[in-house]
């Protein structure tokens, strides 16, 4: 990785009709490799979402020209200063779906879901006794870090949260639902889904966890442990406080860690926490099993 303490990482997203996208997604992936810029950019006929680094010259170059056009004019960048580069290349995909939910009524791009709150308001609306949290992210991303006393969604991808809503949400539907996810593309949909489902009192955290964490009145308060990033990273400090407090727990110990690895067999590279004991003892491996899979697939 490029060190020089210039480099910014962008999130974006904007839910708006894209005529011909395909040929959109090919003309941005030739601009994004002529001007340098590193990250994975998905394009559909509903939108865009991204996440690219670049150095600071490049990261503004890429914003004035985003703003530049008239379906994104109005599109906000969250931005986080970094070191380097946060991803090896560019990727720019054409998508039917931004974010992949195969849902039964098709919803609206240009209708936005729940209302949207502000971090100070997400943050005063958490503490109302009567008010049902809900993650709209996959439980992996939860392990790592999630808002105090949010449900842990048992998806382990976004399609799933229509029939997880109307198997395990039935009997709160007369309440205040608060949903949340990174930077709200996903809470765009899954409030959507919420409302169409029969949810009258519907809202989202807008701009997402990764706004709130920069709020500076808020400071990221009764956010516990760290948020998942899809990017190098893994992970990022959202509390700004003292209270800010490790939830993760080991895959193989269960101790408090927010050490996201990959499993070293090349077969599995299932993703989990690991502590620092635990991966001098399993060599990063996610189970003994992998290891030995691992040692004899070698010895062949």
């Amino acid at each position: 990785m490029e060190h020089n303490n210039s480099y910014r990482i962008l999130l974006y997203y904007k839910y708006v009709t894209i005529p011909e996208y395909e040929s959109f997604a090919k003309e941005h992936l030739e601009y994004c490799k002529e001007l340098g810029v590193k990250g994975r950019i998905l394009v559909a006929e509903e939108g865009i979402n991204g996440t690219l680094s670049g150095t600071i010259e490049q990261t503004d170059a890429y914003m004035r020209y985003m703003n530049d056009h008239p379906l994104f004019s109005d599109m906000v960048f969250k931005i986080d200063e970094a070191d380097g580069h946060a991803f090896k290349k560019i990727f720019v995909r054409p998508k039917k779906e931004l974010v992949t939910l195969r849902y039964d009524t098709p919803l609206d791009p240009n209708v936005i879901g729940g209302k949207r709150l502000s971090p100070k308001e997400f943050y005063e609306q958490m503490q109302n006794e009567d008010v049902i949290i809900l993650d709209g992210r996959n439980d992996y991303e939860y392990d790592l870090g999630h808002f105090r006393n949010a449900i842990r969604p048992d998806v382990e991808s976004f399609r799933e949260f229509p029939e997880w809503i109307r198997t395990h949400m039935q009997d709160v539907k007369d309440k205040p639902i608060l949903t949340y996810c990174t930077g709200g593309i996903r809470c765009e949909k899954l409030t959507g889904v919420l409302i169409n489902e029969g949810f009258s009192n519907v809202a989202q955290l807008d701009g997402g966890i990764a706004t709130y964490g920069k709020d500076s009145e808020v400071q990221g308060r009764l956010f516990d442990g760290k948020m998942y990033v899809f990017d190098e990273r893994i992970s990022v400090r959202v509390n700004q406080t003292d209270e800010d407090i490790t939830v993760g727990q080991c895959h193989h110990c269960g101790s408090p860690t927010d050490r996201y690895i990959n499993c070293a067999d090349d077969t599995c590279h299932a993703q989990h926490l690991c502590c620092d004991e635990c991966l001098e003892t399993y060599e990063g491996y996610c189970s003994h099993d992998c290891k030995a899979n691992d040692t004899k697939s070698q010895a062949v």
